[in-house]
């Protein structure tokens, strides 16, 4: 089917060419106004937890008791001198009414978490006008600039959820510029490097370029549908580009090996390329595809907007991939070499793999062990990761919204803008509620109560603690005020920043046997109908699981216990949000399966010309492993320019996913997988005799259908 597809491209060239243009031209004018229309860089609560609502309620029936703006103001005197309230509430005063609805401070409140140990410092909250992240935000833009305008010697420092999200925001729209000019220049040099010439190094980056623009377009346009978080321009951006050059590289070079065989036409190029290289792109986007729509299934709006945004941009690679590079190639024909800077030849990549296949083959259960080995050591110390959340710790060292949440910490009362609160409603019996509150204080590890809403028979009953907000002990905190029998005839709702992660945590984790079902059976599905294999699918699934708890692994070493921090230029937590990892296991999933199936057809095709297991895994791995790792480091170079990012939990998916891929394409495909074919002989290539009708009628074959290999005891 693909190589008709790649003869009907080559007729219509010039058109696809011309459409491709004019898409290109509105995706750079339109698709790049997705920078506008994102909303925040939160989304991660869990809608119908708990928390979410003990949320509305309060809101409903008490108001918004949100920090969405914290101005920390600090000077020479003392909080009771005359002269710093009246430059704190001059300040204040002077803020637009229709941006800030309400203001909190010491002199309205008297509550002692506003004021610091020393005195010297205090803060203000502001809550802003809008019902949504995007409202709340607008009124945040409309305000920042006055809001460190104090005077009396004073100095203002702006801070708060709103504040941090805008904060982290602006770093994420720079953190994109900075990527792509550290990334693109590299990429082609190694490009270069890799084709030997010029005009082919190219090609993958602009299918790569199209693919950003694209990718763009996508979530613009999926903004005027839901919500997308400003990390999926991130996500989309380097997942776009490294897709894009990765099926570049492998149509590219598959074309340009077609083309060196005496005789053959650019038409039949083109068309054997699309069966080959083509057919590997589609059955690999495909499951990257699956793979990323397993996000749809969470409740998260963060993980929601990333599948959406994922999904089109994998797309948009493939329909770059299977149409514009072939009709680039196509126009082309043999001045794809043109621009050569070395002489073409397979080189001592290919050399080097073919030592390793044999290698390989030789000593299968010793690879297969050591690997193994390797990949479950790398893995456990994912066994103890802590959940935290993205907050502003997540930006770098020196930044103002994060200044300000540290000096919460440190000199004032802990957690005093982010308490555990109760949400007690269906009563307004003063003596009941007191007597619960009471009870609550008294839970080890509380340090106190307090009252900061109440209206009818809707109460809300803040609780103060010590220890940290994501950590275990704060965690079990939440689980035992749960616990605490309610007042008499009335309901409690436990929210607040703590019980927000746990309810996060326990729905994500809900939800996680399901997405390993979706993901498992779509890849088993898809494997099968491009193999005709039951073996295959079940051993890419596992190998993939060694590779991704390896790197999840590497992860908490990194970013949660804080190995490589000052060389990675970031401040450890000891907690990760537990949103980041499920993003990176759809991600890796899928991108594995991108190296996999390149394998996999090549020793497939090796399989159906000799019928040897042993000489076809061999001769595929060395005829794709300098591919493959060429494809790796391509990628860890897309990947590797947005670990530089100022964002720790953007940092962390960069890194964590440069880890992975380095892992997979070299230790896991190059290593393991070769191996355990080896041991497994012919039965890698076993289906029951049901499905192999299935696959003879319905398999996604490269060219004319070849019969399936009766099965034989592995040797």
């Amino acid at each position: 089917m693909l190589d008709r597809w790649g003869r009907w491209v080559h007729r219509r060239r010039r058109w696809v060419l011309a459409i491709a243009g004019a898409a290109l031209v509105f995706a750079g004018v339109w698709g790049t106004g997705v920078f506008g229309a994102l909303s925040s860089s939160g989304g991660f609560d869990t809608p119908g937890s708990e928390s979410a609502r003990a949320a509305q309620i309060a809101e409903r029936d008490l108001g918004r008791d949100a920090a969405d703006v914290v101005v920390l103001y600090q000077g020479s005197t003392t909080v009771d001198d005359p002269a710093y309230r009246a430059s704190v509430e001059q300040a204040l005063s002077a803020l637009p009414p229709d941006k800030v609805t309400a203001t909190s401070t010491y002199w309205s409140t008297r509550a002692p978490q506003f004021v610091s140990d020393d005195r010297r410092a205090t803060y203000a909250v502001l809550e802003l006008a809008g019902s949504g992240e995007a409202a709340k935000e607008e009124s945040y833009r409309a305000i920042d600039g006055a809001l460190t305008g104090v005077g009396g010697g004073l100095t203002a420092e702006v801070g708060g959820t709103v504040g941090t999200a805008a904060a982290i925001d602006d770093r994420v729209a720079s953190d994109i510029v900075r990527a792509e000019a550290i990334a693109i220049p590299v990429l082609l040099v190694l490009l270069v490097l890799i084709f030997g010439g010029l005009v082919a190094a190219t090609l993958p980056l602009l299918v790569g370029g199209l693919a950003i623009l694209g990718s763009f377009t996508a979530l613009h346009a999926l903004t005027y549908a839901t919500d997308v978080s400003s990390f999926a321009v991130n996500i989309s951006t380097f997942l776009g580009l490294g897709l894009a050059i990765d099926y570049g590289l492998f149509v590219v070079s598959r074309f340009r090996e077609e083309l060196s065989r005496d005789g053959t036409s650019i038409e039949d190029a083109v068309a054997t390329t699309m069966a080959t290289a083509g057919r590997t792109v589609a059955v690999s986007g495909v499951t990257v595809a699956v793979s990323l729509s397993g996000l749809l299934l969470f409740d998260q709006q963060f993980l929601v907007s990333m599948g959406y945004g994922g999904i089109a941009t994998v797309f948009v690679c493939m329909l770059g991939a299977l149409t514009v590079l072939p009709a680039l190639l196509a126009v082309l024909g043999p001045k794809v070499n043109a621009l050569s800077v070395r002489r073409r030849g397979r080189g001592p990549s290919g050399r080097w793999w073919g030592r390793v296949a044999r290698s390989v083959m030789r000593r299968p259960v010793v690879y297969a062990t050591a690997t193994v080995a390797l990949l479950l050591a790398l893995g456990a110390p994912f066994l103890r990761i802590e959940w935290g959340a993205i907050d502003a710790t997540a930006l770098p060292e020196g930044a103002e919204a994060r200044s300000v949440a540290e000096a919460l910490d440190t000199r004032f009362a802990r957690n005093a803008t982010g308490p555990i609160e109760a949400v007690v409603t269906g009563t307004s019996d003063r003596a009941a509620i007191d007597a619960y509150g009471d009870r609550l204080a008294a839970l080890p590890g509380a340090a106190d109560t307090e009252v900061t809403g109440a209206e009818g028979t809707t109460t809300r009953i803040a609780l103060r603690f010590d220890a940290d907000p994501y950590s275990g002990t704060a965690r079990d905190l939440v689980a035992e005020v749960r616990d605490v029998p309610p007042p008499a005839d009335a309901q409690v709702q436990v929210g607040g920043p703590t019980a927000r992660i746990v309810d996060e945590v326990a729905g994500l984790g809900g939800t996680l046997p399901w997405l390993a079902l979706l993901v498992g059976g779509a890849t088993f599905v898809l494997l099968f109908l491009a193999f005709g294999s039951v073996v295959l699918p079940l051993k890419a699934i596992v190998m993939n699981t060694l590779s991704l708890a390896a790197t999840f692994g590497a992860v908490v070493l990194i970013f949660q216990d804080g190995y490589l921090s000052g060389l990675l230029g970031f401040t450890a937590t000891g907690s990760i949000a537990p949103a980041m990892p499920i993003l990176m296991l759809v991600i890796l999933f899928g991108i594995s399966m991108d190296y996999e199936v390149f394998l996999l057809s090549r020793v497939r095709e090796e399989y159906d010309l000799t019928g040897s297991n042993t000489a076809a895994v061999a001769a595929g791995v060395e005829r794709t492993g300098a591919v493959i790792t060429s494809a790796a480091l391509l990628f860890i170079v897309v990947i590797g320019a947005f670990a530089t990012s100022g964002i720790t939990s953007i940092k962390m998916v960069g890194v964590g996913m440069a880890i992975a891929i380095l892992l997979d394409a070299t230790v896991v495909r190059g290593l393991l997988v070769p191996a355990v074919m080896r041991l497994m002989g012919r039965a890698n290539w076993w289906a029951p005799g049901p499905l192999a009708k299935v696959y003879r009628r319905y398999g996604v074959r490269e060219g004319a259908p070849s019969p399936v290999p009766e099965p034989e005891p592995a040797r």
